[in-house]
């Protein structure tokens, strides 16, 4: 009875009676044979290994469109990298195991997390909190964008950096991007990440507008009564 029906990779072992078995399912099972329940030792199926090196297969993502064909060993390595893989849910508030492609994700954030949806490229948001020493360590607002023919994610969050509260804007790009430049400062402007890094990462590395606790009471006009800022912003195509 097989313990999984993925691929085997080496080292690929037998037992005694040559039921092979894969170092992954093997330490699964506890070191017994699933079919004839034999202890499995360390022999290996050398024969398997290298009947395995010959083979050449189509991508796992062939039905998204992947044409290509990779040697038995180079296949998960190319996988794990295919610009046609599925994309993970880009909403941060709960952990969306959701995957799929990119019409896919907008409809699935348009319809199951209510995600505000906009046309156009410029933006203009105000957030407004009755006490600017309080902080919620969670996301705050997640706004798709269609525009230029492509959707763009624009996440503002407010989150706790050490001591201090700190406010983040920064926008992620529903696709693949091959380039990447930022300069951060009150005013930022950049490429926006692929939404193939998580938003976790996109954030915690300030790739976006950030902006400290004192700079945004500063900004809401100094009294420390109440926390408001203003976010505008453009999105645009270089040609």
């Amino acid at each position: 009875m097989p313990v999984c029906l993925n691929a085997m990779y080496p080292p690929i072992y037998q037992c005694s009676n040559g039921h092979t078995l894969c170092s992954a399912c093997k330490t699964r099972v506890l070191n017994k044979c699933p079919t004839c329940r034999h202890d499995l030792g360390n022999i290996r199926c050398l024969a398997l290994e290298k009947v395995a090196a010959s083979l050449e297969l189509p991508c796992r993502y062939q039905s998204l469109g992947c044409m290509g064909i990779y040697p038995y060993y180079c296949k998960l390595k190319h996988e794990s990298q295919c610009s046609f893989r599925p994309y993970s849910c880009p909403y941060a508030g709960s952990d969306c195991a959701v995957v799929g492609d990119i019409p896919f994700l907008v409809a699935h954030l348009k319809n199951d997390h209510k995600v505000d949806m906009h046309c156009g490229s410029t933006f203009n948001h105000r957030y407004v909190k009755s006490n600017p020493h309080e902080v919620e360590n969670a996301t705050w607002m997640l706004t798709v964008f269609s525009c230029f023919g492509q959707f763009f994610c624009l996440h503002f969050e407010a989150f706790q950096l050490g001591m201090a509260p700190v406010y983040i804007a920064f926008l992620r790009f529903m696709g693949m991007m091959r380039r990447r430049r930022t300069t951060a400062t009150m005013v930022w402007q950049g490429v926006p990440r692929s939404i193939r890094d998580s938003h976790r990462k996109v954030r915690d590395s300030h790739d976006g507008l950030v902006i400290h606790r004192n700079m945004a009471v500063f900004f809401s006009g100094g009294d420390r009564k109440e926390l408001k800022l203003r976010v505008t912003g453009r999105i645009w195509k270089e040609h």
